[in-house]
């Protein structure tokens, strides 16, 4: 008789539902897009809706166990966006909730800055986060503007806990997820209550932290449809269970995702952080480790602006020929030489964590001879330059922390093509190797929902078993000679771009709350 694991996936975009069976095998999937709330007068604002968004995720579990027994789910677990937050009353009814994106919190990251002078640089170093991205500032907007609902908050948590205290009555957290809202050690791996205190914050509103894996109670829900036999699993922050489900549980392990932003991932010995707050560092889901991350902005998003903006033409004619435009644009990309002509795009910054802002999108040295300066050349230097970036901070992770870099995983949609990962190993000079499951997280959710079911001894021997590669990318060491060069002046051009935002003259692409 088969069994199953459920993962529950609460994305930036969207929530879902996939199971597995025990093999690691998908077997269905169910998911909605949803949309965040913003609240009226309030800019920047991206309130999380608890009540329409489980009535969403209900959907999705109902699709994918509509064709089982449900007594066959051995155990479901969660994973999330990180970053977002909820909070509680009393009796655990939800009060209030912002996703990831919410960033309503600038005018308290910049009070929270005047009023404790290098207090960012000492919770930095304590947690690896930035006032940015964490909870601090959103708790002290809601203390101000919303003092009636402050007063009442009892509990927090993160939206991946939510999810499975929703499941289970039981509130807690995990420290991949928790750890991004920036009140956490990276050492002792729990929350930090004396951060909240020194900053005004209630201090008794921290859940306990159990490791992903753990059994945290059953099925108590109705509205899930699910049986009370089966186990709820602590699961965790989507980018570290994403590592898990590409393999990367060990020391030293690196991994390029390039999704809608790319990320890139190092495993390093917990804790350790940069002197410059240039890198952010979380704890990742296997015990002992931390992850430095590099964060590209906007790589995915880029390049679907492009295809949709740009190439009306060649969308067409993929759509004719039954393939995906991206396909075709890299088909017409691969003659390209390296550098693209000289093609010089301006959009994500490397990280800088501390202080992090972009310059004006652009593209630097287009020509007008239209047989190099073309759809063809541009879509090539984007490809380039997402792996620019991700080269210049993985070269950052390396420096802070001694990981000498043998080679890459990479995953996510940028990794579905053939010419891509080519580039990025021409780019970072290491052979780059591509999972055959390429969207990871579900399965590292299912990893740890196995792991608290006994399914597997543990997330590490889980890892090991179910990841399979598909392919993998040999470095052109010629190739990356002359992108050692090309990076040197992309940093040059960029810098200089940067100056055009100081004065005035354009305008950021983004900025990080607070500057």
């Amino acid at each position: 008789m088969n069994k199953y694991l459920l993962a529950i996936d609460a994305g930036t975009g969207s929530g879902r539902a996939v199971l597995f069976d025990t093999n690691g095998n998908q077997i269905a999937v169910g998911q909605e897009e949803w949309t965040h709330i913003e609240e009226e007068n309030v800019p920047n604002s991206m309130g999380f809706d608890c009540v329409k968004n489980w009535k969403l995720l209900c959907r999705c579990i109902h699709k994918v166990i509509e064709s089982i027994d449900v007594d066959d789910i051995l155990a479901v677990s969660a994973t999330s966006m990180r970053e977002g937050i909820v909070l509680y009353d009393k009796d655990g009814k939800e009060i209030w909730a912002v996703a990831n994106v919410d960033a309503r919190a600038s005018d308290e990251v910049k009070e929270l800055k005047e009023k404790y002078p290098q207090i960012e640089e000492l919770f930095y170093k304590e947690s690896g986060q930035t006032f940015a991205l964490g909870a601090l500032p959103r708790l002290l907007w809601l203390k101000k503007h919303h003092r009636d609902i402050y007063d009442r908050v009892a509990k927090i948590s993160m939206i991946s806990d939510w999810v499975l205290a929703k499941l289970s009555g039981v509130i807690a957290s995990d420290p991949s997820n928790a750890g991004t809202a920036g009140i956490f050690s990276l050492k002792k791996r729990d929350w930090v209550k004396e951060m909240a205190q020194k900053v005004g914050i209630k201090s008794d509103i921290f859940p306990p932290v159990y490791e992903s894996g753990t059994v945290i109670g059953y099925v108590k829900d109705e509205a899930s449809k699910l049986s009370h036999k089966t186990k709820v699993v602590m699961g965790g922050g989507d980018v570290q269970l994403g590592s898990a489900g590409l393999g990367i549980v060990k020391e030293g392990g690196v991994a390029v995702l390039g999704g809608t932003f790319w990320q890139q991932i190092v495993n390093i010995k917990n804790p350790q952080v940069p002197k410059d707050m240039s890198i952010r560092v979380n704890p990742h889901v296997i015990k002992g480790l931390s992850q430095a991350e590099g964060i590209t902005f906007f790589s995915g998003l880029v390049m679907r602006w492009f295809r949709d903006a740009l190439c009306v033409r060649e969308k067409e004619l993929a759509r004719q020929r039954g393939v995906d435009t991206y396909t075709l644009l890299e088909e017409m990309a691969k003659d390209i030489p390296v550098g693209s002509y000289g093609i010089l795009p301006i959009f994500s910054d490397v990280m800088k964590y501390g202080k992090w802002y972009h310059a004006s999108p652009s593209f630097l040295n287009l020509g007008i001879d239209p047989d190099k300066y073309n759809i063809s050349s541009m879509f090539r230097s984007l490809q380039e330059n997402a792996a620019i970036v991700s080269a210049e901070n993985l070269d950052n992770i390396s420096s802070f922390s001694g990981v000498k870099i043998e080679e890459i995983v990479f995953a996510g949609g940028g990794s579905k093509g053939f010419l891509w990962g080519q580039i990025l190993a021409d780019v970072t000079g290491k052979k780059v190797k591509v999972p055959k499951v390429k969207e990871a997280t579900s399965l590292g959710c299912v990893m740890a929902a196995g792991a608290g079911a006994g399914i597997y001894e543990s997330l590490e021997s889980a890892s090991e078993k179910l990841v399979v590669w598909e392919k993998s990318f040999i470095p052109n060491m010629q190739a990356h000679k002359k992108y050692l060069e090309i990076r040197q002046k992309w940093k040059k051009a960029y810098a200089k771009q940067l100056e055009l935002v100081d004065e005035g003259i354009t305008q950021s692409m983004w900025k990080a709350p607070g500057l």
